[in-house]
C-alpha cells in the first residue's frame, strides 16, 4: 500500500471490511494464565492492508492510533471499524516514502495534559503535538550530538519524566551509517528540559514499560544475535540500576524483541520471536499467543483498560483480557483517572 494524500484514498487502498477472527492460537505454559486470557478468549484482526505497523496509543475519545513505517503515516482507527489518515510524514520529513524502511513514526504516548508524544526516527527527534497543532521538539540532541533514531518512550507518573529507547533502526545503515554521531545506543530520561543517559550498554534498546509500582524498568533488547529483555531498579534520581536479563529467547526463531507493556498485577507481555510473550513478575512464562504475523508493539484501551490491541507488520489485532493494564503503562494522561 502507497501513502496517499487524502484519508479517502488509503481508506480504499485498505478494503476494509469489519472484524475477521481466528488469526492466533494460544499455548498455555502455565495455569496463571487463565486469569489473564480466559478460556475462549480469541484474538480479532480489525484492520489490515498496511506497510509495517507499530507504535500503538489508546485515545481519550475511545479510538486507537498506530504508525505505518514505511508508508510514513500515523492512522487512526475507532470503533466502528473505519481507518483514517491523521499525519502524513510522521517520522521523516523529506519524503513521503523514506529512503529506509524504518523511518516513519514509532512509539507513541501521551503526557499528563492528553499531548501526543512521538519517536520520530527518521527525523531522528522525539516530539509532542500541542493543544493548537503545532509540533514541539523535545528531545533531538545529546551533548550536541544527535540523536540515533528514538524508537519507543514511556512516561513515569510519579514525576511526569519521560523515557525513551534510541537504537539505530532508522539509520539506513544502523550502527555503520556515517550519519550516526554518537558511538551507543542509549536510553534517555527526559526531566523538564534535561536530558540524562540512563543506560548505554544495551545494543539495540527498543520497547520499555514500568512496572505498577514505577521502581522497575523493562527494556527490550531488539538484536537478533542477543534476543533478551532486561530488568532496571529505578532509583530515586530517576537512574537506572541492577540490570538482570529478565528473559532470555536466543534459542527462539523468529524476530528479535520488540514492543512491551505490563498489566496491574505486574505481568509483562513482550512482543518477539513467535508472538506475544506473557510473563509473571517473577519471570515465570505463563504462555505465548502466537498471531498470524508476529507482534511490533502492544497498547492497553477501551473504557476499563481490558483491551490488548497488538500491531504487526501489515495487519492490527485485538484481544479482550481478564486483568486490565497498568496504570504506568498507560499513556500518563489516561493513567491519572
Amino acid at each position: 500500500m502507497r501513502a496517499g494524500p487524502t484519508a479517502a484514498g488509503c481508506l480504499l487502498a485498505l478494503g476494509l471490511a469489519g472484524c475477521s477472527r481466528g488469526f492466533a492460537t494460544i499455548e498455555r505454559r502455565s495455569a496463571g494464565l487463565d486469569r489473564i486470557v480466559p478460556r475462549g478468549a480469541r484474538v480479532e484482526r480489525i484492520a489490515k492492508g498496511f506497510g509495517f505497523t507499530e507504535g500503538p496509543v489508546w485515545m481519550p475519545g475511545g479510538y486507537l492510533l498506530f504508525g505505518d513505517l514505511p508508508n510514513n503515516v500515523i492512522w487512526r482507527w475507532d470503533s466502528t471499524g473505519a481507518v483514517s489518515l491523521v499525519r502524513a510524514r510522521s517520522g521523516y520529513a523529506a519524503a513521503d516514502r523514506p529512503p529506509g524502511g524504518s523511518m516513519g513514526s514509532n512509539g507513541m504516548t501521551l503526557d499528563r495534559e492528553g499531548r501526543l508524544t512521538v519517536c520520530e526516527p527518521g527525523n531522528r527527534r522525539v516530539t509532542r503535538t500541542e493543544v493548537n497543532g503545532t509540533i514541539s521538539v523535545l528531545a533531538d540532541r545529546y551533548q550536541g550530538k544527535r540523536l540515533n533514531s528514538p524508537n519507543d518512550l514511556v512516561y513515569r507518573v510519579a514525576d511526569g519524566s519521560l523515557y525513551f529507547t534510541d537504537p539505530p533502526h532508522g539509520l539506513l545503515r544502523e550502527d555503520a551509517d556515517s550519519a550516526k554521531e554518537l558511538p551507543f545506543n542509549g536510553i534517555y530520561r527526559l526531566a523538564g528540559d534535561t536530558l540524562q543517559l540512563v543506560n548505554r550498554e544495551m545494543t539495540r534498546p527498543n520497547g520499555i514499560a514500568f512496572s505498577p509500582d514505577e521502581r522497575v524498568l523493562y527494556v527490550a533488547n531488539a538484536d537478533p544475535r542477543r534476543k533478551i529483555w532486561m530488568r532496571y531498579e529505578v532509583q530515586a534520581d530517576g537512574s537506572l540500576a541492577g540490570g538482570t536479563v529478565f528473559l532470555d529467547l536466543n534459542q527462539e526463531t523468529g524476530q528479535p524483541p520488540d514492543g512491551l507493556k505490563v498489566d496491574e498485577e505486574g505481568n509483562v507481555y513482550l512482543t518477539g520471536p513467535g508472538g506475544l510473550w506473557i510473563l509473571a513478575p517473577s519471570g515465570e512464562i505463563l504462555g505465548v499467543i502466537r498471531t498470524r504475523q508476529e507482534p511490533s508493539n502492544v497498547a492497553w484501551g477501551g473504557h476499563d483498560r481490558r483491551t490488548l490491541y497488538l500491531t504487526a507488520p501489515n495487519e492490527v489485532y485485538r484481544i479482550r483480557l481478564g486483568i486490565a493494564g497498568a496504570r504506568s503503562s498507560l499513556p500518563v494522561s489516561l493513567g491519572r483517572r
